[in-house]
């Protein structure tokens, strides 16, 4: 069996389990942007955390059933089962990373998003260090002037694997807190010292999320 087909047999056994316990979970989601209720002009960069992306593709597939979806997934033996997980949530897989295919996939990034789908990216993935912006989704950015959409998620109850990021699942009948931030756009920087800024406002947008669970 290739990998390929080891990967897409595995996502398909996975995602029927990852919606049963889906099917579990209540969701509580705080709308900042307004998102859900308007259909924003142009596609968006959504942008969370690495140990957040279990949730994130069922998200997309049950609150934004219109919108077309693209999701950044390494290239390593990990990326190929969960390019096949997400593709069974109706998003389009993009092959890449920071280490791995970086400048490739900020161009299929680009393309996608000129097409008109929105592009999910966890910006200290794959391998971390864990809560730090890495420049690319900066670049991206500035590149096509699409608006970041900063997204957070946290779980009432939840397994944390042993992993660099702490990658968090959710247990069974849990609370999912999603609050989706207003819409960024990151301007254009003339200077390494500018661009780090914004990587740096960037990054404490996502780390300042103000969380709280019932």
């Amino acid at each position: 069996m290739t990998p390929e087909k080891k990967a897409r047999l595995i996502a398909a056994l996975g995602s029927r389990l990852m919606r049963l316990l889906f099917g579990t979970l209540r969701f509580r989601v705080n709308d900042r942007a307004g998102v859900l209720a308007i259909t924003p002009p142009r596609p968006l960069l959504w942008v969370f955390w690495h140990n957040q992306l279990f949730i994130s593709p069922y998200f997309w597939e049950r609150f934004c059933p219109t919108r077309r979806g693209a999701a950044l997934a390494s290239k390593s033996s990990d990326g190929e089962i969960i390019a096949a997980i997400i593709s069974c949530f109706g998003l389009r897989p993009i092959r890449g990373s920071s280490s791995r295919g970086g400048s490739r996939a900020l161009v299929e990034m680009k393309r996608a998003l000129e097409d008109g789908f929105d592009v999910a990216i966890t910006p200290d993935g794959p391998r971390g260090p864990c809560y730090h912006v890495n420049p690319g989704v900066v670049k991206l950015a500035q590149l096509t002037g699409g608006q970041v959409f900063p997204m957070h998620i946290e779980y009432s109850r939840c397994w944390r694997l042993k992993s660099w990021d702490g990658f968090m699942i959710p247990k069974p009948f849990a609370t999912v807190q999603i609050t989706l931030d207003p819409l960024y756009t990151i301007p254009p920087t003339a200077t390494e010292e500018e661009f780090e800024a914004e990587r740096a406002k960037l990054e404490q947008m996502l780390r300042g999320a103000d969380l709280s669970i019932g």
